[in-house]
């Protein structure tokens, strides 16, 4: 069952109760394209699609786009996705279906509705799936053709497969597997701005399509086309590595970009408010915690200053799994983030 709906940008109300990733959406619906074969890459996300598409007689549809932590460790850093409609088919924006909360996730759509951009940050377990719906609307007097692409990348996927997915419109089929060509970088048009961020720059290179550019790790909010990137820069400080992430691969620029003045403020200090289901737990540890508080995004989770593996830290939450203890008894959970590290609460350790 669908527990929660983070909206993005979507003025409609989008009525469905049980979706499971990758599967038909209704009666007569398209199949979801076929399973990608295991990634080479420890860290790994696969993408597919499926939906009440338009044609025929319908002039509206839905769809979703559906990815899948496919590799052999959890998926960590930034991922991102795109969806590219074809002429005479848009979209109003994108929900997102996803449980716990322990992410952050956003969206961008192009003036003209048939591009959209997601981000989704947060660690991703080894066979998670998620996806995001979309409500398909058509122009009247185009015909429905064309295809449908979804894109998927994240930085530490080095496997280019699985990263494509595309729908025929006209024919009402998946288009055979294809990968990009991996991008290359080969200059940025500017590479000083302030520590407050809100620079322009423009990242020249080729293959750079549906792409993401991360200026010291963190998404530069713009889009790319094949051969360039127009972005913003985040804040940040010192000399921050500029990459593009996209469906083929990541580059790196030979240059970085080199904040100048005062950094931005420090983010609030994170604060957590209680631990769920419990506050305690065996002292070989292993089971799943949930803190719940504030300011934690992407943060870091420790057990009597012992880190928690399969963290992931939403605004206001983060999973985790409970590392073993030295002992039984109580230790302070702490979350850590670029703000500081929170007040200690109370986790205690049973034999």
């Amino acid at each position: 069952m669908i527990t929660r709906l983070a909206k993005a940008g979507l003025a409609a109300t989008l009525s469905v109760t049980t979706l499971t990733t990758g599967a038909v959406l209704a009666a007569g619906a398209a199949a979801a394209a076929p399973a990608a074969t295991p990634s080479t890459s420890a860290q790994h996300v696969a993408v597919s699609q499926s939906g009440n598409y338009p044609g025929g007689f319908f002039r509206s549809g839905n769809m979703s786009a559906s990815w899948v932590s496919a590799g052999t460790a959890d998926l960590t850093g930034p991922t991102h996705f795109t969806v590219d409609l074809p002429p005479g088919i848009s979209t109003d924006g994108a929900m997102f279906y996803s449980t716990p909360y322990d992410y952050t996730f956003s969206t961008t759509l192009s003036p003209d509705g048939r591009h959209l951009e997601a981000v989704l940050t947060g660690t991703r377990v080894v066979g998670k799936s998620e996806f995001m719906k979309l409500n398909l609307r058509t122009t009247p007097g185009v015909p429905v053709a064309g295809v449908i692409t979804v894109t998927a990348a994240n930085p530490n996927d080095t496997d280019p497969t699985g990263h494509i997915s595309r729908y025929d419109l006209g024919t009402g089929g998946y288009l055979p597997a294809t990968t990009q060509a991996a991008p290359a970088v080969t200059g940025l048009d500017t590479t000083t701005g302030p520590g407050t961020g809100g620079t322009a720059v423009t990242v020249s290179g080729s293959n750079l399509g549906s792409g993401m550019v991360l200026v010291g790790g963190v998404p530069a909010a713009g889009s790319c086309t094949d051969t360039a990137c127009t972005v913003t820069t985040p804040g940040g400080s010192g000399s921050a590595p500029v990459t593009v992430v996209t469906p083929g691969g990541t580059a790196a620029a030979a240059s970085a970009f080199d904040y100048t003045g005062a950094a931005p403020p420090a983010p609030p200090a994170p604060a957590i408010s209680s631990l769920s289901p419990a506050a305690s737990g065996p002292v070989a540890g292993g089971n799943a915690v949930y803190v719940l508080g504030g300011n934690l995004a992407a943060g870091t989770v420790a057990f009597g200053g012992v880190p928690a593996a399969h963290v992931s830290c939403g605004p206001s939450f983060c999973s985790a799994t409970a590392p073993a203890g030295s002992q039984s008894g109580p230790v302070g959970v702490t979350v850590t983030t670029a703000g500081g590290t929170s007040a200690p609460v109370t986790y205690t350790y049973t034999a």
